[in-house]
């Protein structure tokens, strides 16, 4: 298929503001939006760089995202980069699989619902989600043996045993040695990838268009939601 060199370079204007924004919206760049959506060549053009980056380029409701996929370590995270990110300086894997584990434990609150959407609250206190991972970590012991642990992955004890080592934060210094402050440094980084808002005054989390967008036309599909639902043993 012959490509017009107006079509190459438009598509190459598209795929650098993705790179540069991550996102696509139409009252931010019209041209580039109007371009994207109404001419399949340069479409095709732009998906074909991103999938050349081990990305996704798609559209959901009126923003169009570049999705790295799992492997990609340059526009995405390694795991050694969220461990620090994440844990403490000296954090072991089961302090990363329990960050993951908080992190997945987040979406399933907020995207638990059957209708139009999947989103079925506006926010959650911050008292009210620790409770949350608590109980299910707790849970995940209870109902699942360590044969069932080799099995499916899941080491709820391990997480169990890196979540009961944090010390409590009476004061309020948000170290990620205390469960208070591991917490904290977890919202803050979903809050800079534009997925949460994060009031800490308000000890308060909302979602933003983005994630709610991501869950609802990407991660929960069919399969994905089983996924989600069986690692939490629901």
């Amino acid at each position: 298929m012959a490509y017009e060199i107006g079509e190459i370079r438009l598509s190459q204007q598209i795929f650098y503001y993705l790179l540069e924004h991550h996102e696509l919206r139409e009252e931010d760049e019209q041209r580039l939006y109007r371009a994207f959506t109404d001419e399949e060549q340069v479409q095709n053009l732009v998906k074909s760089q991103a999938e050349e980056a081990l990305s996704s380029v798609e559209r959901y409701g009126d923003v169009i995202y570049l999705i790295p996929k799992e492997e990609n370590v340059f526009l995405g995270f390694s795991k050694a980069e969220l461990k620090k990110r994440l844990c403490k300086s000296t954090g072991t894997d089961k302090d990363y699989y329990l960050s993951q584990f908080i992190i997945l434990t987040l979406l399933v609150e907020f995207y638990d619902g059957q209708g139009s959407s999947s989103k079925s609250r506006e926010y959650i206190r911050i008292g009210e989600l620790q409770n949350c991972i608590s109980d299910r970590l707790k849970e995940g012991v209870e109902h699942n043996s360590e044969e069932d642990e080799d099995r499916n992955g899941i080491a709820f004890q391990n997480m169990l045993e890196a979540y009961e080592a944090l010390r409590s934060d009476e004061k309020g210094t948000r170290q990620k040695t205390t469960k208070e402050g591991f917490l904290h440094t977890i919202l803050q980084f979903l809050e800079e990838q534009g997925l949460i808002d994060y009031v800490d005054e308000d000890e308060m989390v909302k979602t933003t268009k983005k994630l709610d967008n991501l869950m609802d036309w990407n991660v929960l599909n069919q399969n994905n939601y089983q996924r989600i639902r069986k690692v939490l043993g629901e």
